[in-house]
């Protein structure tokens, strides 16, 4: 697996990394946000940012039964920073709302909470689902 890093618009690099499709991805997901916010001295949103690559990992395994899946982490602006998994399936994600006693359907509920927005792009081979942190100053 390897890390790419390339220009982007803003001026920022982007990182992505191909991972498979599995909960134990998740792991290096985080690694790979974590990295991304130090380099633009932004880890005052890492942790915010870890548990939403988790949560859009863990629907991409849960709900594709894909090989793979491609983590993104990419400035969407001066003050934005968008985390993305891509997968292979074209199945849209669903906001849920579940009752206090479920235990399961609220990925996508601390994904909302956390973000300041987030969507899916549908592509002719899947999709990627993503979602902009507020980056802002730490101070």
């Amino acid at each position: 697996m390897t890390v790419s890093a390339t220009a982007r618009p803003t001026g920022h690099p982007g990182y992505s990394e191909t991972l498979p499709c599995a909960a134990e991805s998740a792991e290096t997901a985080r690694r790979l946000v974590r990295t991304a916010l130090a380099a633009w001295g932004l880890e005052h949103v890492a942790e915010d940012g870890a548990l939403v690559v988790t949560e859009l990992v863990a629907n991409a395994v849960n709900h594709t039964g894909g090989a793979c899946i491609r983590v993104i982490v990419a400035r969407a602006g001066d003050d934005l920073v968008r985390v993305g998994v891509a997968d292979k399936s074209r199945s849209m994600p669903r906001l849920q709302h579940p009752t206090d006693t479920e235990v399961h359907g609220r990925g996508l509920t601390l994904v909302d909470a956390l973000t300041t927005r987030w969507g899916t792009d549908l592509k002719r081979w899947g999709k990627c689902v993503w979602a902009e942190l507020k980056a802002g100053s730490s101070t």
